[in-house]
């Protein structure tokens, strides 16, 4: 077994001195993004290349020393940081950030795992195509970790996951090996799927190290519309005549009820709410519609779309961005709602899938099974309704200590709303992932059998528990 001092030699051999950071404020690496949990590490480690993440995985195996695969380190569920023992390398991929190439005729971009999510788009849109996944962080946040979480996003009505915008990895195994899988092949039916195997396994599996990734014709116009609805039955209405009216042209559909809307307006009054007045509003939708023609085209689709859901009843308010600068404050207000809810105070956030059509049932029976079980109890309900996402988030009760409020009331609300949603057909986690912080919920939700064969992959691939151990599931 190699001694500490000596691997730590090892990986400044490999990587370079100044790149084994063991010293000093290393906080940006040991705490989680949202600042709930702190860990210590052995050493974080930054390799510039495949070869020297494989490297550096090898030296760790002969240590029998884990590696914490780690991105931008953006996630919500607590998977990318070290545990407290500091024993653990975090390997961190943010110096792998080239565009190997863009494939034109492939309609693909091989990128590095570190390339962060908003140079994507925008090297794709100087190159004449959209890279259509989008989401907060995307600023900050990498494909490697988008990949690692199979991330979700605003536009997942339209072009999927992740998941479903990946052709191929390059991949670093527990024993240090590469797997190069980027050709970016539609059609490859030899076996199993290894690709899909990686994306979404957490860094619990293998390290993905580079990618190969669709790409889409730039939409020839985009059109956002805020629409004010009745509620969450005339909400799933109006996504269906959505659908009808435009077809692969929704390429967004999100719903927000009036209290998170409110946060919005309490804390960044300067945004400028639509609606946020009127008490008969409780749900606002913002629609998305690309179009491959032209703007009129585009716009001629939307009015037809709205004459509709106002004859049907099932938008009562709307407003159409008349440009570009109008569309980006509405989606800026949407996308505020996530710091509008911090600046209220700590809150319990559940990130769920339902079957679009019964989530009105969902939010109607959870919503009033909280308010029975905690007097006060505020919900901040809001999230991707095109493809069954919502941020079905607890504010605690107003003029309570929220901080008393977590540690007393988490581990009860959390169960109510996992239960409630088993029972409705639906997902604990619908893009944020397991991590640490939902491996229980995992074991007490998802089959036995399904458990299982998550075991036997995680043994028959990584059998020492070398990469991202405790993460997802206990072996």
């Amino acid at each position: 077994m190699t001694s500490t001092t000596d691997l730590i030699e090892q990986l400044r051999a490999i990587v370079g001195a100044s790149h084994v950071l063991n010293e000093g404020d290393l906080t940006a690496y040991e705490q989680d993004w949202r600042k709930r949990s702190r860990g210590k590490s052995l050493a974080v480690v930054r390799p510039a290349n495949t070869q020297q993440v494989a490297d550096v995985v090898k030296a760790c195996a002969a240590a029998g020393t884990a590696v914490i695969p780690q991105g931008g380190n953006t996630g919500l569920a607590v998977g990318s940081i070290p545990d407290d023992s500091g024993t653990q390398v975090v390997l961190s991929l943010q110096r792998l950030n080239a565009i190997r190439t863009i494939d034109a005729a492939n309609l693909t971009m091989t990128v590095e795992a570190g390339c962060i999510l908003q140079t994507l788009q925008e090297t794709a849109e100087k190159a004449g195509y959209l890279f259509p996944l989008s989401l907060a962080a995307e600023g900050s946040c990498t494909i490697g970790g988008n990949l690692a979480t199979n991330a979700g996003g605003t536009q997942v009505v339209r072009y999927g996951n992740t998941r479903e915008l990946c052709l191929g990895l390059e991949v670093v195994t527990p024993q240090g090996e590469i797997w190069e899988g980027t050709s970016g092949l539609r059609k490859d039916n030899t076996g199993y799927d290894l690709r899909d195997l990686f994306v979404g396994s957490e860094g619990t599996l293998g390290i993905i190290t580079a990618a190969t990734m669709k790409l889409y014709p730039l939409p020839a116009a985009q059109l956002t519309a805020w629409a004010a609805v009745p509620s969450l039955d005339h909400a799933v209405t109006l996504l269906g005549l959505a659908h009808k009216h435009l077809g692969p042209g929704l390429t967004g559909f999100e719903v927000m009820g009036k209290f998170a809307l409110s946060l919005v307006d309490k804390h960044m009054p300067q945004l400028r709410v639509p609606f946020i007045g009127d008490d008969a509003v409780p749900y606002c939708v913002l629609l998305e519609n690309s179009d491959s023609e032209s703007e009129d085209h585009a716009r001629a689709r939307f009015e037809a779309l709205l004459e509709t859901a106002f004859e049907d009843g099932c938008v009562t308010d709307a407003v159409v961005a008349e440009n570009l600068t109008q569309a980006h404050q509405l989606w800026h207000i949407r996308e505020s709602i996530p710091l509008a809810q911090a600046e209220e105070g700590l809150n319990i956030k559940h990130d769920i899938s339902i079957p679009v059509s019964r989530i009105p049932a969902f939010v109607q029976e959870t919503d009033a099974l909280l308010a029975r079980e905690i007097a006060g109890v505020r919900l901040v309900n809001f999230g991707h309704l095109g493809d069954g996402n919502l941020h079905y988030n607890v504010q605690a009760p107003e003029n309570v200590d929220t901080k008393a409020f977590l540690k007393n009331e988490e581990e009860r609300i959390n169960t109510l709303v996992y239960d409630a949603v088993e029972k409705f057909g639906g997902s604990f986690s619908a893009e944020h992932g397991v991590g640490s912080l939902k491996v229980d919920k995992l074991e007490k939700h998802k089959s036995p059998v399904a458990l299982e064969m998550m075991r036997a992959i995680k043994r028959g691939l990584d059998p020492k528990n070398i990469l991202n151990p405790g993460r997802v599931i206990r072996v």
